[in-house]
């Protein structure tokens, strides 16, 4: 028995949604672990916002892709990691803007910063899939012309 593979990208696209929603929600101590210790409060927002992340990421990893195309999806990954995590546990913003600065400004735009990466992993799911749909039609509308002809 042969595996199906039209199975293979749904598998990885699942799995890839699952792992970036414990690894993520881990790292940004959504959820108690004994890994990381948030230091602001997180809430609903949060986990919402990473859900849908980590569904779009999945759903982007699943179809196909040409080479080079996978910009808008990482800078809507990035942005929507730093939306959701905690900014004053990132050492990279912390050293770069400092505490103060972090908390007056960063942290009230933090939500809106996830939502933008949302919203461009979106466009960029969706750019893939009409890729991806246009892709199969024509293997299909070409397999089936040369059956006939």
């Amino acid at each position: 028995m042969t595996p199906n593979r039209n199975f293979t990208p749904a598998i990885k696209g699942g799995l890839v949604a699952a792992g970036s929603f414990l690894l993520l929600g881990t790292v940004s101590a959504l959820w108690s672990n004994p890994l990381f210790v948030r230091m602001t409060p997180s809430g609903t927002a949060e986990i919402i916002l990473l859900t849908a992340l980590s569904v779009l990421l999945g759903a982007y990893v699943a179809l196909w892709r040409p080479r080079c195309s996978a910009r808008p999806a990482g800078a809507g990954g990035v942005a929507g990691f730093l939306g959701i995590a905690c900014p004053t546990c990132n050492k990279v913003l912390m050293l770069l803007f400092g505490g103060e600065l972090l908390l007056t400004y960063f942290e009230p735009a933090r939500l809106y910063l996830a939502a933008a990466g949302v919203f461009v992993l979106t466009a960029a799911a969706w750019r893939q899939w009409k890729f991806w749909r246009e892709a199969t039609c024509f293997t299909v509308t070409t397999s089936s012309t040369r059956t006939k002809g």
